[in-house]
């Protein structure tokens, strides 16, 4: 997806390239310190000073290809699902599979709403599917103008289900596997409870959509876009469904289901689940009679498209390196603990503020990293020691960071993919805050108190 580069915010490159230098300054403002660990948990009540680690001139240079190195598990893993994907898309599974949802739905608002919305959000959720949403934003955008709704609702549809996704997201391998795995957390832990969330958001998030197209069916004048010039409408050209295509995404969520059994028997994480990927890549290519050619262009090119994200996670793992190397990460741990720990008079409480504290550093970072991945190597690596020490659970943590770089998503305007679509339904950022601020309200609110409960039960 391509879009316009006007705006005049920095690129999430340049900002975490400036937070690798800001990191290397700092640790020759900060005392060199460190926490006693058990593994990787981190013992409250250990920490010390060490012998400084000072850093060379050069260092927010040399350190960006240890950060690439220290990073090399994940990269290749989203180069190689990145691929996967794009091989899957070409053989025309995924565009048919929405194409005859909207088409199936259509003639009936309630459960195209309700409908849309799942699918886009279990997508979201699952392999991490945004970008991909984008070709289908003109084609409901016509669809909900004939059915006296409106652009907002088509793309509320979309992007909420995006948003809710990438929220709750069960194993999304951009986002909350990345978030794990810098956690030390079981890919399997908290997968019931993820799902669970998905559903509750799902209801609101609904509710908040048809509730806004009944007013505007009623009064036409309500509309957010009612002066917005909507001639030369699209055609419907997805895709057909066929049995190859349905095989094909019969063998996708046969690869899930093998997935969660792999990680609850035998303990399987990135390896396996890319090599599953792999596998599905090819059965793919066979039900859909997709030459080895045009199957090796077709996930390079996937993979291709994945190459900022890639780099964005070098990059900013390159922050922990800088840090850590100068023995100055867990002093920055410590400075947050001791501001936290002030709530230790809330009693259980406590663990409460503690977590809802995660939740807002995560929606803040979001306006400079709308990048998930890059956000995970900027914030994991001081929330996941932070919830050792606050008792509140590394999963927790986890929990704090997907939601709060989730639901920011559906309004960060340095958010590429956001702009594009706006542009795409011809919605003006300012009228599409006044729709979305309300159902944001509502989220957050179920957000807080998952992640109250999550932390009261210290979740890991």
């Amino acid at each position: 997806m391509k879009t316009s580069n006007t705006s005049r915010f920095p690129e999430a490159l340049v900002l975490i390239f400036a937070m690798i230098v800001a990191a290397q300054i700092l640790t020759y403002v900060l005392p060199a310190g460190e926490y006693e660990r058990d593994g990787r948990q981190v013992l409250a009540g250990t920490y010390h000073a060490v012998e400084a680690a000072p850093l060379p001139w050069h260092a927010a240079l040399t350190k960006v290809p240890r950060g690439l190195e220290a990073a090399a598990e994940i990269i290749f893993f989203v180069f190689l699902v990145g691929g996967a994907i794009g091989v899957i898309r070409a053989t025309g599974a995924i565009d048919a599979a929405i194409g005859r949802a909207i088409s199936t739905l259509g003639g009936r608002p309630i459960l195209l709403v309700g409908g849309m919305t799942a699918l886009f959000a279990v997508g979201s959720s699952t392999i991490g599917m945004a970008e991909e949403y984008m070709p289908f934003v003109p084609i409901l955008v016509a669809m909900c103008i004939a059915l006296k709704m409106d652009a907002v609702v088509a793309l509320g549809m979309v992007y909420l289900g995006a948003g809710i996704g990438y929220g709750a997201a069960a194993i999304n391998p951009f986002t909350v596997m990345i978030a794990k795995d810098i956690a030390g957390q079981d890919p399997g832990t908290g997968f019931g409870l993820r799902w669970a969330l998905l559903a509750v958001m799902l209801l609101v998030a609904v509710h908040h959509l048809l509730r806004y197209a009944r007013r505007i069916a009623a009064d036409p004048e309500r509309s957010l876009v009612r002066d917005v010039d909507y001639g030369g409408g699209h055609e419907l050209a997805a895709a057909e469904l066929t049995p190859a295509r349905l095989g094909i995404l019969a063998a996708f969520a046969l690869m899930i289901g093998i997935f969660i059994w792999g990680v609850n028997v035998h303990g399987w994480y990135l390896v396996e689940l890319a090599a599953l990927f792999l596998g599905v890549t090819i059965i793919a290519a066979a039900l859909g009679r997709v030459s080895p050619n045009r199957t090796a262009r077709a996930f390079t090119t996937g993979a291709a498209e994945l190459t900022g994200t890639a780099l964005l996670i070098g990059f900013a793992r390159t922050i922990e390196v800088v840090l850590s190397d100068a023995r100055v990460i867990d002093t920055v741990i410590h400075g947050i603990a001791s501001l936290l720990q002030k709530a230790e008079g809330l009693g259980a409480g406590a663990a409460v503020v503690s977590a809802w504290g995660m939740l807002l550093v995560q929606s803040v970072c979001n306006f400079l990293i709308p990048s998930g991945s890059g956000q995970a190597y900027v914030t994991m690596p001081i929330m996941a020691p932070l919830a050792d020490l606050t008792g509140v659970g590394r999963e927790t943590s986890v929990l704090a960071y997907q939601l709060g770089d989730g639901l920011m998503n559906l309004i960060v305007p340095t958010n590429a993919l956001l702009m594009g679509m706006l542009l795409l339904a011809r919605i003006p950022y300012q009228r599409w805050l006044r729709f979305i601020l309300p159902a944001i309200v509502k989220l957050y609110l179920v957000a807080m108190a998952v992640l109250a409960v999550a932390a009261l039960m210290r979740f890991e």
